[in-house]
């Protein structure tokens, strides 16, 4: 009988993780956890105790890690619960895995940045996140990598998919509510498919586990978006046209939308790194889109 690598993949129930459920299923035996349990174990990343009876039951010979505390707003006032899932669990998770010689994935996001840069953001710029958020995920990063896993972490942005909550779900939802919606055009990304990011997260973990990539010559953080740049507003717009709605959006500074956690103004990130490490090329942020709206129900 042909070997099947054991993959745990943390947090199976968000818009990524529910993808990797997928994209995972054909390198070998998925783990699927998540705080509600619903596709496999029972995991609660604010109880160490719960991570290291799930790593220590579920035996892994990979770990993917998908959850996070994602709540950008709410972190400000909540930054226990972000440090703890965003940071701490992820620290202790490396050191587990580190003593078990097993190899992880984890994302990260481009909140790491300030956003005051005029070029895309390199992986070895320096972060200076604005927010809670943006400050625990740079803590996680630094935990995993001081742990001793063999770890690799890949910054992403903006990401968006039919299922959960995100930018495209909420504009479709506004669309239909409202004739008129004010969105903020001078906050500059780069979406990203929850689909595209679990299917080559899927072909770079396939490399870790036949030994193809050598972390500590390659480096272990990556970026990796879709394609390409655009403002709130532009990918609105882009949705609206898509979409069939008629819904008129009026583009605002971010000034007019005050919120509780400041956001870069400017964060795309450059995939270069990714795309000649494992020679793939990103896909353009639109034509990600309009595969993901393929999907819509007609």
């Amino acid at each position: 009988m042909a070997y099947s690598p054991r993959i745990l993949l943390i947090g199976a129930s968000g818009q990524v993780g529910w993808e990797l459920q997928r994209t995972l299923a054909g390198l070998g035996t998925v783990i699927a956890a998540s705080l509600e349990g619903k596709y496999g174990p029972t995991v609660d990343l604010m109880n160490q105790t719960a991570l290291e009876k799930l790593v220590c039951d579920s035996a892994p010979d990979a770990v993917v890690n998908a959850a996070a505390y994602t709540a950008v707003d709410k972190a400000e006032t909540d930054h226990f619960s972000a440090q703890r899932i965003n940071a701490d669990a992820v620290g202790e998770l490396g050191f587990l895995l580190a003593a078990r010689g097993v190899p992880i994935i984890h994302y990260s996001t481009d909140f790491v940045f300030s956003g005051t840069s005029n070029r895309p953001y390199i992986e070895t710029d320096t972060p200076a996140p604005l927010n809670v958020y943006g400050a625990t995920k740079f803590a996680g990063e630094q935990a995993l990598l001081t742990s001793g896993a063999n770890a690799l972490i890949l910054r992403t942005s903006w990401v968006y998919g039919l299922r959960g909550a995100n930018f495209l779900l909420t504009m479709l939802r506004l669309f239909r509510e409202r004739d008129v919606l004010r969105v903020v055009d001078d906050q500059i990304g780069a979406p990203t498919w929850s689909r595209m990011l679990a299917e080559l997260t899927a072909l770079v973990l396939q490399r870790v586990l036949h030994n193809e990539i050598n972390l500590a010559q390659a480096g272990r953080i990556y970026h990796l978006t879709g394609g390409g740049q655009v403002s709130w507003c532009g990918f609105a717009q882009t949705i609206l046209a898509a979409s069939g709605f008629q819904s008129t959006i009026i583009p605002i500074p971010s000034s007019e939308y005050p919120a509780p956690a400041q956001r870069p103004l400017y964060s795309v990130l450059d995939n270069t790194h990714f795309e000649t490490t494992f020679g793939l090329a990103m896909p353009a942020w639109q034509y990600s889109l309009a595969q993901c709206l393929e999907d819509l129900p007609k």
